[in-house]
């Protein structure tokens, strides 16, 4: 009886031991869901008007996975150039608003994509410059956020010898206050920030491109428990509704409303 109460009792704190490890590992910090993030991205993610609270689609995304999974939150404001390798270095569990390259598929994992968006072209309203198709920014000072898929869309069109002036930002917001200054002609980005800007009366889509791109959740390559947890966890969020209230709270509009999460097999 007692070997057997013995051994009983050791195989409970041998798979105590392995849910307490198995726990801790799903995340840097036990309890806690590190965010890494550029505040500055609006309306995906930037500070509310006090310039400490973080807000947008993203934020309100990430702080419903959390309370899916009955976990804290951390927000970890980063540069954007230096988001994917905060992953590496074990700053934050997730980096949020990627969208999924098979370059970085190779380095990192992802969650299914949580929406799908388009390359757009933007100016000032009523300005003279007419684009009805990619290759007609030629000639035109043209601004876009470093290192994301809107400088990589410009060198595509560098590769077909498409002439124009480029200006590289750190931050999106500073590529949208020299518009208006008239320091650039034009800006590319991704539609879902250039209808948060069209809304604001001066700015206006001149072109669009198809939904083509696909944004998900990076996580440190082989982090595959946390990987399926959040999808997860998305899955739910789309299924109850969560997801497009948030939407429609933070971007007044449901981007999902005619159609299911954009969930793309084998991407």
């Amino acid at each position: 009886m007692k070997t057997t109460l013995l051994f009983f009792f050791t195989l409970l704190a041998m798979l105590s031991a392995s849910c307490v490890k198995q726990q801790e590992c799903i995340t840097i910090t036990k309890g806690v869901l590190a965010v890494g993030v550029e505040i500055g991205y609006p309306p995906m993610e930037y500070y509310d008007t006090d310039g400490v609270t973080p807000i947008g689609f993203d934020i309100g995304l990430t702080q419903a996975l959390a309370e899916k999974l009955r976990l804290k939150i951390k927000y970890v404001d980063t540069s954007w150039e230096g988001i994917l390798a905060g992953l590496d270095a074990n700053r934050y569990d997730i980096a949020v608003n990627i969208t999924i390259l098979p370059a970085r598929q190779e380095r990192y994992n992802f969650t299914k994509p949580y929406i799908d968006s388009s390359m757009t072209i933007v100016a000032l309203k009523n300005s003279p410059i007419k684009i009805e198709k990619p290759e007609d920014i030629a000639g035109y000072r043209t601004g876009y956020q470093g290192d994301t898929t809107a400088q990589y869309f410009t060198e595509r069109l560098r590769e077909k010898n498409v002439i124009f002036t480029s200006f590289s930002y750190d931050k999106i917001t500073n590529c949208f206050d020299d518009l208006r200054l008239g320091r650039v002609d034009l800006i590319v980005v991704d539609n879902i920030v250039a209808s948060y800007y069209t809304g604001k009366d001066d700015i206006e889509i001149i072109w669009q491109g198809p939904a083509d791109e696909y944004i998900g959740i990076a996580l440190k390559k082989g982090n595959d428990d946390l990987t399926e947890t959040l999808n997860n966890a998305l899955d739910e969020l789309f299924e109850d509704g969560t997801i497009s209230e948030i939407s429609k709270r933070v971007l007044n509009l449901d981007i999902f409303a005619d159609k299911h999460e954009p969930c793309i097999e084998n991407l």
